[in-house]
């Protein structure tokens, strides 16, 4: 992307200069008349990067990682879409406002790959379509509806409300884990330590005894000389392990018995169940009610789930609707909806208002989850309370039976 410098004349007739990042000198044109301004002189000066390059001197401008655009940064992109369309801007002048407005690099040249797609004649799902990283399939098909009906504004807000929706449903699946995690580790350090430290100290003690220790303190023992002798081999045990769990999650089948697997997880797993069921029931209305076919909402929600189980069963669902059963039954035949959720679909379904009833549902399971994510700190506490009062009861004992018979015996003497 090239950067212009320009010179400009406002409503009073006054002098207006600028540099901008654009693709074309036209775009710099239609920019400046969207906001108002005559343009006098545009011409095309050196790239900011190699400025900076220059400024920056033997080349310590590198990226360490790879810019990428958040998901912050489409939910915003997609609300001021929505805001400016309503407006009455047109599309070409919004994304050339949303570029030069855009923070993230990434973002402004994803858009302005966009502003060149249409320029070229494409329909706006199409530029959009050739950047599969940054736009998902669902919100390509909300596009795609949004150019069909004419209701592109009212489908990028209905797109920003269900980025909202997720956005805060992964907040609070983070901040429900933090205390827990934190926890965990705490302990998983502890555990270290005194294995390390602590016990091998306690050990030169009970050398002096010359008597046989208590089972519990030569398991003890023996398990810290195993850490202290290989905590290496442990250390590449680990990572090896971590290693292979990540590559094994990365291939198709393995993803899909993870995510049927981590269903099954105490406690999390109801949670992560309801989740994936709210996201599944808001994108499925929000098609439904956009006008998208229901075979093809049902094809577009499986992708929101972020549940390969979840959405190979909302797959099923749609196979079995095309031929030719009730969503009813396709949905009984999933075996993922709970009864309660199954009489309302099948309420939809005799008055005709399967989007309302669905997304009644996914309302429904919101609330659900939040109410677990409240309450997870009190549902976990008393789980590691336990594990902590184990380890101090093992602790305690394998140190201290030693002593408390050495002085049993010294009182006898």
């Amino acid at each position: 992307m090239a950067t212009f410098a320009y010179k400009a004349r406002n409503a009073g007739g006054g002098l207006v200069e600028g540099v901008v990042e654009n693709v074309s000198p036209g775009s710099v044109a239609e920019m400046l008349s969207g906001q108002g301004l005559i343009p006098v002189e545009i011409r095309e000066t050196k790239t900011r990067t190699d400025g900076a390059a220059g400024k920056a001197g033997a080349g310590l401008n590198v990226s360490l990682l790879p810019a990428r655009v958040s998901h912050i940064d489409l939910l915003l992109f997609s609300r001021q879409l929505h805001t400016l369309l309503k407006s009455g801007v047109p599309i070409m002048r919004a994304l050339a406002g949303l570029q030069e407005a855009a923070i993230n690099p990434e973002l402004r040249r994803v858009i302005g790959e966009v502003r060149e797609s249409l320029e070229a004649g494409r329909e706006l799902s199409q530029a959009l379509a050739r950047h599969p990283r940054v736009f998902s399939p669902f919100y390509l098909s909300m596009v795609r509806v949004g150019e069909a009906t004419g209701l592109l504004e009212e489908v990028f807000f209905r797109l920003f409300e269900h980025l909202e929706f997720e956005r805060y449903m992964r907040e609070q699946v983070k901040s429900a884990l933090r205390y827990p995690m934190f926890v965990v580790l705490a302990m998983a350090a502890a555990i270290v330590v005194v294995n390390i430290f602590v016990i091998p100290a306690f050990a030169k003690v009970f050398a002096g005894f010359g008597a046989q220790l208590p089972l519990m303190t030569r398991v003890l023992l023996g398990f810290s000389n195993f850490m202290v002798d290989y905590w290496p081999v442990m250390l590449v045990g680990l990572l090896a392990a971590i290693g292979a769990f990540r590559a094994w999650v990365k291939t198709a089948a393995g993803r899909h018995d993870w995510d049927r697997l981590s269903l099954k997880i105490p406690i999390a797993g109801k949670i992560l169940h309801k989740a994936a069921l709210s996201r599944f029931s808001r994108s499925f209305a929000l098609g439904i009610r956009s006008g998208v076919p229901v075979m093809q909402a049902l094809s577009n929600s499986a992708q929101t789930v972020d549940n390969v189980f979840i959405s190979r069963r909302v797959e099923s669902m749609r196979e079995n609707v095309e031929r030719g059963e009730s969503l009813l039954r396709a949905a009984i035949s999933a075996g993922i909806f709970t009864p309660v959720v199954l009489q309302m679909i099948a309420v939809g379904e005799e008055s005709g208002a399967v989007d309302d009833m669905m997304a009644e549902i996914g309302d429904m399971y919101r609330q659900e989850v939040e109410y677990e994510l409240k309450t997870l700190g009190q549902q976990i506490e008393p789980i590691l309370i336990v594990l902590l009062g184990v380890m101090v009861l093992i602790l305690a004992l394998g140190i201290f039976l030693p002593m408390w018979d050495l002085g049993k015996v010294a009182v006898k003497r």
